[in-house]
């Protein structure tokens, strides 16, 4: 029985805060998928983007003046700014809608790439590719929140495939791509191709997706500490990665700086993750041996993927003068039979008596037969005898990706699709980036390994002549670049058998999803 007092008492009380506005769940149709393709769009492009950017780089420093050391950092800001954004991405899709996001996003990657090439100097330019990484980081978290958050049980998997060919895909367009533009157009294009794929993903989906509400009552607990923390620690760690070779390691003062700081400012961005009551990452999701067990081998089947493109590529333009216009038929026979190959491995894992660990170890053995079919090479191999390693990995490739993020994502409830998406796209980028680091450290050591014991032979080499033999530095070079291409391979083939070893006691089964009758 309320009393005068309690009711004056009650009329004070300001009144209870509203609940906040669930995101809207939309079914999936037409429309729906039109939004998922044009979010799959703007990755796609924003992974080629960054690799014709890269294999175009000599001659964008030869048309802007600028030197090796300037093009070093054009990359690497752009690198570290597109690894952090990955973080924290998530969060922001949330509390400002995933729509809105997305299509702001896209927008500032379309408009930033069309001022790169405008940009009057260095510092200009350097200030709009950090930023273009900034907005190009953030569109791969959204694309698998899209995937895990509206497409039914039975093709959520197909989704996921789409998302996989932003690691085996677009990497190998990069080549190809950077070829057209740079051999026929002109080095400007390798930065405006980007504009009527965005402009055409930002139509997809501003109409496709559902408007979600804003939700900035979560800015109220805005984890502050987190992101001083975070953002400088992935950005000083990832030039840490790319400058790494370049400076000579622990040798430069300034790497030193770089990575001792940025791993100290991670573990304490780590340490303030663990209890802030709304956290970019959420450390208790490792519990999950099928997550844990996906970020580990991520960076391995990373390592791979990486090493499977660069590898030949080098080997064919140091040894044969190889530009990417001859190298690209190459690349494009693996890449574009994936938009068959993923499809396919989708269907055979959304079988439920398929285990998609052992499809996984299969894919993995195959990936180190190629590697092992790599080392065999010597100076005589030229595009042609690359084909069949190729071939291998039209599905080798899709068999270890996939089931690594069917393992990820497999058992999560919804409330916990955006944490995954950070832990799984931030591992993606910092592992790509550490990947890349080991292998150009591992091209150093064994380069000047087998340049020093093949001079030691020539010296010792009774009646040589070296005036009779003026080509003989070249033919050095191209057999020092044979062993250390083929050591490589050797190395990439023994990572990809190890992380089989891993399957059998770490994930556990997961069936594939289905609707819940």
């Amino acid at each position: 029985m309320s009393t005068p007092a309690a009711a004056s008492i009650a009329a004070t009380l300001p009144p209870p805060a509203p609940a906040p506005a669930a995101p809207v769940q939309a079914l999936f149709g037409v429309r729906l998928g039109v939004g998922l393709c044009g979010v799959l769009l703007a990755v796609l492009i924003s992974g080629i983007n960054e690799n014709v950017t890269k294999v175009a780089l000599a001659d964008i420093r030869g048309a802007m003046g600028f030197s090796v050391d300037d093009g070093s950092w054009i990359v690497a800001l752009y690198t570290a700014m597109s690894v952090s954004a990955m973080a924290f991405a998530p969060w922001c899709a949330v509390t400002f809608s995933l729509r809105r996001f997305a299509v702001c996003m896209i927008a500032a990657f379309m408009l930033l790439g069309m001022l790169c090439p405008l940009a009057p100097d260095l510092p200009s330019f350097l200030i709009l590719r950090a930023l273009q990484g900034l907005a190009g980081g953030a569109l791969p978290p959204l694309l698998m929140s899209v995937a895990l958050r509206f497409l039914p049980p039975g093709i959520k998997l197909y989704g996921l495939a789409g998302y996989a060919l932003t690691a085996t895909f677009g990497p190998s367009l990069g080549t190809p791509m950077a070829a057209l533009w740079v051999e026929y157009v002109g080095w400007q294009w390798a930065f405006w191709q980007i504009v009527p794929w965005c402009a055409a993903a930002i139509a997809m989906v501003a109409w496709g997706l559902p408007q979600d509400p804003l939700r900035l009552e979560r800015l109220a607990q805005f984890n502050g500490l987190g992101l001083a923390l975070g953002l400088p620690a992935l950005v000083m760690l990832v030039l840490g990665l790319v400058q790494g070779p370049r400076l000579d390691w622990f040798a430069s003062p300034l790497i030193c700086m770089l990575l001792g700081g940025g791993s100290g400012l991670l573990v304490l961005f780590l340490y303030n993750e663990w209890s802030h009551p709304l956290p970019f990452f959420k450390l208790q999701l490792l519990a999950n041996r099928n997550l844990s067990y996906a970020l580990i081998t991520l960076g391995g089947v990373l390592f791979v993927l990486l090493a499977v493109i660069l590898i030949p590529s080098s080997f064919l333009a140091k040894v044969h003068g190889y530009r990417p216009l001859q190298t690209a038929p190459l690349l494009l026979w693996v890449a574009i039979p994936q938009l068959l190959a993923l499809p396919l491995v989708a269907t055979l894992l959304n079988q439920r008596r398929v285990d998609a660990r052992w499809v996984q170890a299969i894919g993995l053995a195959m990936l180190g037969l190629a590697c092992w079919m790599g080392a065999q090479l010597t100076t005589e191999w030229n595009r042609d005898n690359f084909i069949v390693m190729q071939l291998v990995q039209i599905f080798a490739q899709p068999m270890a990706v996939l089931p690594l993020l069917m393992l990820a994502t497999g058992g999560l409830a919804p409330a916990d699709g955006p944490f995954a998406s950070a832990w799984f796209n931030t591992v993606k980028g910092f592992a790509a980036v550490l990947a890349g680091g080991v292998l150009e450290a591992a091209t150093t050591v064994r380069s000047h390994f087998h340049s020093t014991v093949l001079v030691d032979r020539l010296g010792n080499a009774p009646g040589l002549d070296i005036g009779a033999a003026p080509s003989l530095g070249a033919r050095l070079h191209a057999q020092v670049v044979a062993l250390t291409s083929a050591d490589l391979y050797l190395l990439v083939a023994m990572v990809a058998l190890a992380l089989i070893a891993l399957i059998p006691w770490l994930p556990t089964r997961i069936f594939p999803p289905r609707a819940v009758a």
